[in-house]
């Protein structure tokens, strides 16, 4: 059965960085497990922090603009070149890690059958592992109108910044029905503790869950493109227990 974890929030949150934490606990807990990074986000930036060539998207395979490996296979269903598409851009990052592209996806209401066979390469694609990571756009309407899956986890992170907090009371809102049955709530991310009582508050005023907190970190103002910190993955580790995911091998 695969485990489905979303991270949203606005673009300059600590999307990716908590992303990126979530998947180094993972492997350290559960080594022989298999996980893919599904980047959902228009930056691209968890493939960025890979040092990827970001144009092997899902939308090149949809817009017919993708520069293949090898040549296309002759006599193929149209589903058959979408599955074999879609393994074409699947990058293996290290053993039992796979991180596969996005990029630009279709509206909902698209009548064109791609879009339909995209979402159904998509759905196989996700059952073939134990964890799936989705490093998301602004909420998840976008990966749902990608690929319509449960979704076990949704974490919004959000900065201590007033205007972000009223943002991600948004964010929530129009998350919450992808995210029906599973658990969805809040990471304080960049905060100072003299703070978090009072955001702590103003989230709880809005009945939105606070799943734990995460402090500053100097070394990611300065910009480092890898986005990984061992200050945000201790402050995950911390909170971990109160997420909707397995906390021993079985």
């Amino acid at each position: 059965m695969t485990i489905k974890i979303a991270v949203t929030g606005k673009s300059g949150s600590g999307k990716t960085s908590i992303t990126k934490a979530l998947l180094n606990i993972l492997k350290e807990k559960f080594p022989e497990k298999s996980i893919l990074l599904f980047d959902n986000d228009l930056s691209s930036e968890l493939a960025h922090s890979f040092k990827l060539d970001i144009r092997n998207t899902i939308y090149g395979i949809r817009s017919g603009k993708h520069e293949y490996k090898t040549g296309i296979p002759e006599g193929m269903s149209k589903h058959e070149y979408i599955e074999w598409a879609m393994e074409d851009i699947l990058v293996s990052l290290e053993e039992n890690v796979d991180i596969i592209v996005s990029w630009f996806v279709g509206a909902k209401d698209c009548r064109c059958p791609i879009t339909a066979q995209i979402n159904d390469a998509c759905q196989r694609l996700i059952e073939r592992y134990d964890f799936v990571l989705f490093d998301c756009e602004f909420d998840l309407k976008y990966l749902n109108q990608l690929v319509d899956t449960d979704i076990d986890l949704a974490l919004i992170v959000t900065n201590p910044a007033e205007d972000s907090i009223h943002l991600t009371k948004r964010i929530a809102e129009f998350s919450a029905k992808y995210a029906a049955g599973g658990q969805l709530g809040i990471v304080l991310n960049k905060v100072k503790n003299e703070d978090l009582n009072e955001i702590s508050n103003q989230l709880l005023e809005a009945e939105i869950d606070v799943l734990g907190s995460i402090p500053f970190d100097e070394k990611l103002s300065e910009g480092r493109l890898d986005r990984n910190s061992s200050v945000v993955k201790e402050a995950v580790e911390q909170f971990y227990y109160r997420l909707n995911l397995p906390q021993e091998i079985n």
